[in-house]
């Protein structure tokens, strides 16, 4: 796979990562609704120490659904969500699938937390769907 690329909204901040992605997914969590604005979050799990950050990130750390905590990272300019951490996945980094310069290649394979996805959303296509978090 060819280097990840992104950003945020109004470009100070910049990553890019050399690596496969652990997963590609939805979470459909009450945080994950919250952070993004939206009926869920679509994200690229990657390992944290092949991503790298340029500009600086603010972040909020809160317990998520899941009981532990998850430390939510956005720009501190234009205030665009760009990456989580989550304890519950530890050494990776969950990229805003939005944030990237190419999506094209971005095809979820799983769903989490499908018991609070919004009524309203209908996904196709062949997903693992789960109605927490896998353990």
């Amino acid at each position: 796979m060819p280097t990840i690329t992104g950003g945020c909204l109004c470009g100070k901040i910049r990553y890019s990562a050399d690596a496969e992605p652990a997963f590609v997914g939805l979470c459909h969590c009450h945080d994950c609704q919250k952070f993004t604005g939206s009926a869920f979050a679509a994200v690229i799990g990657l390992p944290k120490s092949a991503v790298t950050v340029t500009g600086a990130l603010k972040g909020f750390t809160k317990r998520g659904d899941s009981g532990k905590p998850i430390k939510r990272l956005f720009c501190p300019e234009c205030g665009a969500s760009v990456m989580d951490e989550a304890e519950a996945a530890p050494g990776l980094v969950m990229i805003a699938a939005g944030t990237l310069d190419d999506t094209s290649w971005v095809k979820p394979t799983t769903q989490i937390y499908c018991a609070s996805a919004q009524s309203w959303v209908q996904l196709s296509g062949e997903m693992k769907s789960f109605d927490r978090t896998p353990s």
